[in-house]
């Protein structure tokens, strides 16, 4: 792989509910509830939106792609175990933006529990449109298109279209049904249950639909820890 060059493009998860529908039933998702709220305390974090950290982009596909991914938030740690050679284009780019800094102190900006169940993670400007002043890499490891695509679990890149990605990816909580257009990068092999309480405290006032918006409890990219 070349030089990965600049990028403008914006993320986000498309959220058709009509696609979602035509698919399947919409799931009733049980969550932990407040047994979950009880068990997960977040503590305080001094993140905040802010511009992108520059990272220098890699020259070459990396030959050392990360076995687990650690997400040290404010709520705990979420350890992630990553698909390797399957995704190694996306692993290199996310180990490089790790390894700089890129997200650290950076918060988890959206928060989807209707149709979808997931938590959108990786933009340090907390808009939807931040990522990385490198061009789009291109999609792997997709999914076939079936019925819970992206079950509870899975970790996945966010995108606005075909060959898109940057920095932002979802926490997927509950099984889910999206087009097969997402890159799946890891599985969530411990916090699972930091995101299920985080969804059940639900979404702030004002977001782009009562269940899709940011999660009323805050939680944030302290630093990621790559082994």
């Amino acid at each position: 792989m070349g030089v990965i060059v600049r990028m403008t493009t914006m993320r986000r998860i498309a959220t058709t509910a009509a696609l979602t529908l035509a698919l399947v039933s919409i799931p009733v998702l049980v969550l932990v509830g407040s047994t979950a709220q009880a068990q997960v305390a977040c503590k305080a974090t001094k993140a905040k939106p802010h511009d992108p950290k520059v990272v220098t982009p890699p020259k070459k596909i990396s030959s050392q792609l990360p076995k687990t991914m650690t997400l040290v938030t404010n709520c705990g740690n979420i350890a992630i175990t990553t698909v390797g050679v399957k995704a190694q284009i996306t692993l290199t780019a996310l180990s490089t933006l790790a390894r700089g800094g890129y997200f650290d102190l950076s918060l988890c900006h959206r928060l989807t529990t209707d149709i979808i169940f997931v938590l959108q993670c990786g933009d340090p400007t907390a808009t939807g449109g931040g990522g990385p002043a490198w061009s789009p890499y291109p999609d792997e490891n997709l999914p076939q298109q079936v019925t819970h695509n992206y079950p509870a679990g899975t970790v996945a890149m966010a995108n606005s279209g075909p060959n898109t990605n940057g920095s932002q990816f979802f926490l997927v909580y509950g099984d889910t049904t999206l087009g097969a257009s997402y890159t799946i990068w890891g599985t969530i092999t411990a916090g699972l249950d930091i995101v299920k309480a985080i969804a059940a405290g639900g979404v702030k006032a004002g977001g782009r639909s009562p269940g899709d918006g940011t999660p009323k409890k805050t939680i944030a990219i302290e630093k990621v820890l790559l082994k």
